[in-house]
């Protein structure tokens, strides 16, 4: 049996840095003063190859506990993504195939392992257990919520409100999640404030099986590079599978609000330490990017990343290495330029990015996606601040 922390200060700073809501504080703050080992689950769903640095910031907060000595159990989302979280959905969640989410999941392992000792945590798929509910256990199951439980969700409540599709497979969701918590004898689930229905109903699954309810703990939402909240859908990410390079320019994209919020949702620093970072904007944003890709990279990469930016951003140079495309045509229109250039995933992209006024030939800003362009061997194409193509001819 491990040794369990029960410093009272780490208690308290894993409930409360970037948390908005613990069901059971009181409780959950004895138990993990008590010495005894807790269970401590956290659920992903791959809807997606890549994790993002706002879902980090629960993997980060799962991390915390099991430094405390406590279990951590990770579940992947298998079963779960055939169905579709609805949480803060305003519109159904496609299905995803069992392709799709083998696609995905190809790589999560390894991610995972980025932030959390895998050695010493239980990493689990819950299609393991829940394709074994027979229909007559899903329908017991079910009558522990009511349609009106399941309306009462904002997001249920705004699409039934406005005439759009709610499926009653949608309303599964929270159950199988909470049969989750049922099946790994879940102690304390966490996750982040949106899915607080779906933690919740961990503790009315748990009842009906005459099981200890789960404690919660729910974090806060990071917002993107937009402003908006960080979604893959949206592309306003931060994975922590990008470069180094092009982590640190998105962190220096990032709005100058939200930079403090990032020091504490996103890296190791104390609120003290944080408080004592003064300097314009941009000094504070350049050592924000350097603790992010310190995090996931190292140290030494993230003063190369620091110089990289100052040389392309500052100076005005050309990167240091510049992917090459190689293309046979003499001349294209630039929409198909920039989209055989490699720096775009489709064509739409391109026009966005035309039309945004994000698009440079040669360092010449190109807004007509019609302009045919005569290609010439060592042409450099940019699309935004951070991307750039070589274009070779021969």
């Amino acid at each position: 049996m491990p040794k369990i922390d029960t410093s009272k200060e780490k208690i308290e700073d894993i409930l409360t840095r970037g948390v908005t809501e613990v069901v059971e504080i009181d409780n959950l703050r004895k138990e993990l003063a008590s010495g005894k080992q807790l269970r401590v689950k956290l659920g992903f769903d791959p809807t997606g190859p890549n994790i993002h640095i706002g879902r980090a910031i629960i993997l980060r907060k799962l991390k915390a506990f099991q430094d405390l000595g406590h279990k951590v159990i990770f579940i992947v989302g298998d079963f779960t993504a055939q169905i579709g979280d609805p949480s803060d959905k305003l519109d159904k969640r496609p299905v995803l195939t069992i392709a799709e989410i083998n696609k995905n999941l190809k790589n999560y392992k390894a991610q995972v392992g980025k932030i959390i000792d895998l050695r010493k945590a239980e990493f689990k798929f819950n299609s393991k257990w829940l394709k074994k509910l027979n229909f007559q256990e899903v329908a017991v199951l079910a009558e522990s919520f009511t349609v009106q439980q399941m309306l009462a969700r904002r997001n249920f409540k705004d699409r039934f409100k406005n005439d759009q599709e709610i499926s009653l497979k949608e309303f599964l969701y929270p159950i199988m999640q909470g049969y989750d918590s049922v099946h790994i004898n879940a102690d304390i689930e966490i996750g982040g404030f949106d899915q607080l229905f779906n933690l919740q109903s961990g503790r009315v699954i748990q009842k009906h099986y005459n099981k200890k309810p789960q404690n919660i703990l729910a974090t806060e939402m990071l917002e993107g590079t937009d402003g908006r909240k960080m979604s893959t859908s949206w592309g306003n990410v931060i994975n922590i599978t990008d470069d180094s390079n092009d982590m640190f320019g998105k962190v220096m994209s990032l709005k100058d609000e939200l930079i403090d919020k990032y020091f504490i949702l996103c890296t190791d620093l104390t609120k003290e330490e944080v408080a004592l970072i003064s300097g314009s904007p941009k000094d504070r944003k350049i050592r924000l990017a350097k603790e992010i890709v310190t995090l996931y990279h190292s140290k030494d990469k993230a003063e190369k990343a620091s110089e990289e930016f100052n040389k392309v951003y500052s100076k005005k140079d050309l990167p240091t290495e510049i992917s090459e495309v190689k293309i046979l045509e003499d001349k294209l229109s630039l929409l198909n330029l920039v989209f055989s250039s490699g720096l775009v995933v489709s064509k739409g992209d391109a026009r966005r990015m035309i039309t945004q006024g994000a698009v440079k030939i040669n360092n010449e800003k190109k807004t007509d996606e019609a302009e045919v362009i005569q290609l010439e061997d060592n042409m450099i194409v940019q699309v935004g601040p951070r991307r750039f193509s070589k274009i070779r001819t021969n």
